[in-house]
């Protein structure tokens, strides 16, 4: 693929793979990558210790960076947003950037199910300290209750990824 303005951007539960699909694809593409939880842990190192907190922080991000994307977007470059799109809310904010800047889109949505989820948690999360945050089946679970899966109706071009287990 050649560099051109596109948004790429991921909807999966929690370790379903988005990042490592995030960052081939930028390769792939030539594309600047993103990566939320690497600019959560800069800026709010230690203080986001659960969901209320990351949405918080979230939006913070977010609302800081709109601007930088679309400038990204709009001069020409394809851009890979390592962000989650897990929520019609979510995927609100992706689509005001791309329609913003008059770009195409791609929705990555990784179809993994919870089983292989949770192991592909435990793996990554071998290593980490003792309770650490988002780490457990049990926020997995209390994650995943909020996952909404993209639908045709939303409008977007959706490429499927279908898990192997």
């Amino acid at each position: 693929m050649g560099n051109e303005a596109i948004l790429h951007f991921f909807c999966g539960k929690m370790a379903a793979g988005k990042s490592t699909r995030a960052k081939r694809l930028a390769e792939e593409v030539g594309g600047v990558l993103l990566v939320e939880d690497e600019l959560l842990s800069q800026l709010y190192p230690e203080e986001i210790v659960d969901l209320a907190t990351y949405v918080k922080y979230s939006q913070r991000l977010k609302g800081a960076i709109a601007n930088h994307i679309r400038a990204l977007l709009a001069a020409g470059m394809p851009v890979v947003l390592d962000f989650p799109g897990n929520t019609l809310n979510q995927r609100k904010w992706f689509k005001e950037l791309f329609e913003s800047v008059g770009v195409p889109h791609r929705l990555h949505y990784l179809e993994v199910s919870d089983e292989v989820c949770k192991r592909q948690l435990r793996e990554r999360s071998k290593g980490k300290v003792e309770g650490a945050a988002f780490t457990s089946d049990v926020e997995f679970d209390a994650i995943t209750k909020y996952f909404q899966p993209p639908t045709d109706e939303e409008g977007f071009h959706i490429v499927r990824y279908e898990a192997r287990s």
